[in-house]
């Protein structure tokens, strides 16, 4: 799966990791629609760490569409809100 972070890059990232990719979407998902602001920003910061460390970056110029983008570390409470589906970020 192709994951992109906004501002960032793109992972390409294996489904063995979706798993644990999933969990800690539940746990954004769970902070998100809680209102937690520390919890929320901690979740995605464990997010983007764990598609950063389990994925492998692609080059820039190698142009990929993405099968999913996930918001960058600085966004909003709010705008994941609005980007977050019945699922999380990450489908599954």
């Amino acid at each position: 799966m192709i994951m992109r972070i906004l501002g960032e890059g793109q992972y390409e990232v294996v489904e063995e990791h979706m798993n644990l990719l999933n969990e800690l979407d539940a746990a954004l998902q769970s902070a998100a629609d809680a209102g937690d602001e520390a919890a929320f920003t901690t979740a995605l910061s464990a997010l983007l760490d764990a598609v950063r460390s389990l994925g492998t970056p692609l080059p820039d110029e190698q142009i990929t569409p993405s099968d999913l983008v996930l918001p960058d570390a600085d966004t909003s409470l709010t705008r994941v809100r609005e980007m977050l589906a019945d699922e999380g970020l990450i489908p599954g």
